[in-house]
């Protein structure tokens, strides 16, 4: 069967020839090249899982939709038998392109799969698939709506054997997007809105006549998640009525219990989910998707549940009810044999010797705000590379995040903490440090204070510039740095290097307006300080380049990466490199997947570049990359490896060491 399915997937790729496609040379991912290791099971950013018997050998498998880039598609994870509740799943076949809010329903034994209005049939035919409407209109809420999830089930919801459908929708109407705090970091819009509607089937279930939409109450008033709702219709307490369960935008989940009958249901106010020691089940990340099932065939129905950085958990129902309320265990997230190397989504490496045995490791951060090691087992080309390890800091691992005020696109981002950093030596003690900044635009340092072997970090502390005055922030930015600490603009890489050739690391980065600076590293007093920035770059021409559709400009002049304000700002990753051998510092720049930036000389202080642009045709971000230099085969010429939005490693070889 899985022989048959991937002959089915690269005839279907040959005749999509869109989404996914894989270059003929270029950019390829890199893989663990390590037999028997078992790391998370995950796709690109955003999981939307379908539960089911998909190879129909009696064991449950998983399909998973990612809709962004580059890691677009249907993706068939193989179960490999037995009913164990956590198989260790084959790595993943492409079955074709994704389909956004997809949801999968269960009914009379066989799984059936929506979308807005719509049907996807003969989905097990790969390339028959098709899809079939059943309903008039997409949008069952508001046509003046910003809507985003968009999710559809059957269910036979006032059990008279007929199939209803349930609609669940993400109205982003009163929160807007972005820059909406007041001094004090309050969020002056509305909330995200979760509305859940029932379409009631007057006809058959041959000749469905669904009635107009009506909102699903709770507790007297309608249901209102802080977004995508995600709903999932059971019996969840074993009383034999249908209990709701919904998700969110962020992490929780809330459980709605039917006070009334199978055929009169009505809801209770919405309760958190908690499990057995009353704490509340919350996924790891945001932008969940639930989906409920019996997973375990043990009689009570557990939850699926997808996750921004493509991972899938289960939430398994422990089969008890306290007080009126369903307990599930903490999620446990599915694992499969090890494939391509991954960690979370929108990914930002740093190739370098962290453990000092003479081979490149990566250090990387992601948009859970952690930051991990890939350990280089052996230094080989390409190399064996260790299932990834969250770092400590003053002994727990590090993770930073919005919180209710951190980003400046919401509230709504309060998980999410996009870590990017450099590793260097930034104290001069011999040691690696880390020098990072997030999704705050607070660029910190953690002090290694281990061995060059076993590296031991501090707490987290400010990066100090000897500002004239008061700190400068972008003008978007409600908090107030506190004394010589540097604000600047968010998810841009704080890039370590010596760029004045002193002996001494200086900081390279975007100021608060969005151009490239330079914070020159100075020795005064005995102490290391770093000096205020220096706009010193240029560009003298440029192609149309972006980071979250902000251009770089084109004409020449001072080098401004982003002139975007508030959520388009920042958003550029970059390392520093001599990419073309002649011996000057070049760019490499973020963009749909890398731009280089050549260096054409330094006059008076001042480093011109000319944009030579992509570096290949493969298309790695729907937001941003991020890329760092290896050199795997030790010929001393630096090549390319790209952190992509899927979380994924591509890497391609100098062409001028080929």
């Amino acid at each position: 069967m899985i022989e048959r399915l991937r002959r089915c997937s690269l005839a279907f790729l040959a005749l999509l020839g869109t989404a996914g496609a894989v270059s003929a040379a270029g950019l390829e991912p890199i893989q663990y090249n390590n037999p028997g290791l078992v790391v998370d099971l995950g796709v690109g950013l955003w999981a939307w899982p379908l539960p089911m018997d998909y190879d129909q050998d009696g064991d449950l498998d998983l399909l998973v939709s990612c809709p962004d880039v580059p890691f677009n598609g249907l993706y068939f994870f193989e179960n490999p038998g037995g009913n164990s509740k956590t198989p260790v799943f084959k790595p993943p076949v492409r079955l074709g392109p994704a389909r956004k809010n997809i949801q999968p329903s269960y009914v009379d034994g066989e799984v059936r799969l929506l979308m807005p209005a719509h049907e996807l049939v003969n989905f097990r035919g790969v390339q028959s698939a098709a899809t079939q409407r059943v309903y008039s209109e997409e949008n069952v809420h508001d046509p003046k709506a910003k809507l985003r999830a968009n999710q559809w089930k059957y269910v036979d919801f006032d059990g008279d054997e007929k199939f209803d459908l349930i609609v669940g929708v993400e109205d982003w109407s009163d929160y807007g997007w972005d820059d909406s705090y007041d001094a004090r970091g309050r969020w002056m819009r509305g909330p995200l809105h979760g509305v859940v509607y029932w379409l009631r089937n007057q006809g058959t279930n041959a000749k469905p006549n669904y009635a107009k939409p009506v909102k699903v109450e709770a507790g007297g008033r309608p249901i209102d998640t802080f977004g995508m709702p995600s709903p999932n219709l059971a019996d969840f307490d074993g009383d034999g009525d249908l209990d709701l369960i919904c998700g969110e935008f962020v992490d929780g989940l809330t459980y709605f219990e039917n006070t009334g009958t199978r055929q009169a249901p009505v809801y209770a106010r919405g309760r958190r989910l908690v499990d057995e020691q009353g704490k509340p089940v919350l996924m790891n990340l945001e932008m969940i998707v639930p989906v409920a099932i019996d997973w375990d065939k043990d009689g009570d129905v557990d939850l699926v549940v997808g996750d921004e950085d493509g991972r899938v958990a289960l939430i398994e129902h422990t089969g008890k009810v306290i007080d009126g309320l369903p307990r599930f265990q903490a999620p446990a997230y599915f694992r499969q044999e090890a494939a391509d190397v991954k960690f979370g989504a929108l990914v930002t490496p740093c190739s370098v010797d962290w453990d000092g045995d003479g081979d490149e490791d990566l250090v990387c951060g992601n948009s859970s705000g952690v930051i991990g090691l890939i350990e280089n087992l052996d230094g080989g080309n390409p190399p064996r590379w260790a299932a990834p390890r969250l770092l400590e800091a003053a002994g727990s691992p590090i993770r930073i995040m919005a919180g209710p005020n951190g980003s400046i696109q919401g509230p709504c981002e309060a998980k999410w903490g996009y870590t990017t950093l450099s590793v260097a030596d930034w104290d001069r003690d011999g040691q690696p440090d880390l020098v990072v900044n997030s999704i705050w635009g607070k660029v910190v340092w953690y002090r290694n204070a281990g061995s060059r072997s076993k590296p031991v970090l501090e707490a987290a502390r400010p990066i100090e510039v000897e500002w004239p005055g008061a700190p400068v922030k972008p003008e978007w930015t409600w908090w107030e740095p506190k004394g010589k600490s540097l604000a600047t603009q968010w998810r841009t890489t704080p890039v370590v290097v010596d760029w004045t050739q002193d002996g001494l690391p200086d900081l390279v980065m975007l100021d608060h307006e969005g151009y490239l600076a330079l914070f020159e590293r100075i020795e005064r007093g005995g102490a290391l300080k770093l000096l205020p920035p220096r706009r010193l770059f240029h560009v003298e021409s440029a192609s149309e380049f972006d980071a979250n559709h902000q251009p770089m400009n084109k004409t020449g002049g001072l080098l401004r990466l982003n002139a975007g304000k508030a959520g388009k700002s920042g958003r550029r990753k970059f390392c520093v490199a001599d990419w073309d051998g002649d011996g000057q510092l070049d760019l490499l720049v973020n963009t749909r997947n890398v731009n280089v930036l050549r260096n054409t000389g330094t006059t008076d202080g001042q480093t011109k570049f000319a944009d030579l642009g992509e570096i290949d045709g493969r298309i790695l971000a729907g937001h941003d990359t991020s890329p760092t230099v290896v050199d795997w085969n030790r010929d001393k010429v630096s090549d390319l490896l790209v952190g992509a939005e899927d979380g994924r490693f591509y890497y391609l070889k100098n062409p001028r060491a080929r």
